[in-house]
């Protein structure tokens, strides 16, 4: 079964009781017990609800893992996962991740006596060199915010399996529509749903998927122990969107190819960043591992001067924090995504005063041209020579 056919028709597509072409919304905090020695399917709301478990099945199905878990937010999904590691241990983590995840490991995980390490994924050395006697987990986000490096999965998760660490990789830019980190070796996908998945900018959502039983066990038992749960109406509202993923992607990444190749000629641009330019150094990697380069890109206007400018310019994106929805958003993420981290943490990422983040939605392609157009003429300062 193809990937559009398995939105629609994998798992839960037809409601079992009633026939219904859509899920319930199961609204009920507590479920009635018929006998009390032996305890149905759902008790409590936190444990376990029909809506939510529809949705869990769904993403596990297409990321080809064994458990899905629902979770309150993305950052809920990605805090959850970090919450399997314990006093004492230490994570190597990709120095370009993003913020919210570097503000989770800096100021919280940090507290509680997990070391963390930030190294760049990229470079396999670096990473073997990274490694610990007390390394538990390799986290990679790749393609990466908002510079899209491209980490070599195959080969991490081999390097980790070698040193038996856990590898566990934020999928949200690409989606399992383009990527499908498991089937590469990863033992746990993390997934913001707020963006894709959901599509719609009208849900705040994370997705966890586990490869195997017995790490989805460990993950349930801290998804029902810490409560962060999704509620059953933005459950509802996912799998809404997932049905309609593989159309919008198709449509986005059509349109934020050309976008990447008109703005990588833009004379006001200094540089672009998007693995579907030949180019960059992550093309033939990205290629090989995804189907796809997906609807995110960033470019770089040389000062926050044209950032500014350009922000108070354009007209048709949304300026927002946030990606992959329907409509196009602008992203500033030196004071967005990426706010929690340092200047000089940024800036060794390659982020930028004058770096913007596009993702690209399904607007006319020639109608965001023509605005950016007109955005990018109002940046004053003259661009560096291209990078």
């Amino acid at each position: 079964m193809n990937f559009a056919t398995r939105l629609l028709h994998g798992t839960n597509a037809i409601d079992q009781a009633t026939g219904a072409s859509s899920i319930p919304i199961y609204q009920a905090s507590t479920f009635h017990q018929t006998d009390i020695d032996q305890m149905g399917r759902y008790d409590y709301g936190r444990s376990g609800n029909p809506t939510r478990q529809a949705l869990e099945e769904a993403i596990a199905h297409l990321e080809g893992g064994a458990r899905g878990f629902a979770f309150a937010s993305g950052m809920a999904a990605i805090s959850s996962v970090f919450l399997l590691f314990s006093a004492g241990d230490h994570l190597l983590v990709a120095e370009d991740v993003y913020g919210g995840t570097y503000r989770i490991l800096s100021r919280v995980l940090s507290r509680l006596g997990i070391e963390v390490s930030f190294v760049d994924t990229t470079d396999p050395e670096r990473v073997a060199a990274g490694i610990r006697s007390n390394t538990r987990a390799l986290y990679l986000e790749t393609p990466s915010n908002p510079t899209l490096k491209v980490t070599d999965l195959a080969l991490m998760t081999e390097l980790a399996r070698q040193h038996g660490l856990l590898t566990i990789v934020d999928n949200t830019f690409l989606t399992p529509y383009y990527q499908r980190p498991l089937e590469l070796g990863a033992d746990i996908v993390i997934h913001s749903a707020t963006k894709f998945l959901g599509g719609h900018s009208d849900v705040v959502a994370g997705l966890a998927v586990t490869r195997d039983e017995e790490l989805g066990e460990q993950l349930y038992a801290i998804q029902n122990g810490f409560g962060a749960i999704l509620g059953v109406q933005d459950c509802w509202l996912v799998m809404r969107g997932l049905k309609t993923l593989k159309t919008r992607l198709d449509a986005s990444t059509r349109s934020a190819e050309k976008l990447a190749e008109w703005l990588d000629r833009h004379p006001a641009v200094e540089r672009v960043y998007y693995t579907g330019l030949p180019h960059h150094p992550g093309h033939e990697l990205q290629s090989r591992q995804a189907s796809g380069h997906g609807a995110v890109l960033s470019f770089d206007v040389g000062s926050r001067q044209n950032a500014k400018a350009l922000f108070d310019a354009v007209k048709l994106p949304l300026v927002a924090v946030s990606l992959g929805a329907v409509e196009s958003i602008l992203s500033y993420p030196a004071l967005m995504s990426h706010a929690a981290m340092p200047p000089e943490e940024r800036l060794h990422r390659g982020i930028t005063d004058g770096l913007i983040r596009l993702s690209v939605g399904l607007e006319d392609t020639d109608d965001l041209i023509a605005d950016l157009q007109q955005a990018l003429a109002a940046c004053s300062q003259p661009a560096a020579a291209k990078r």
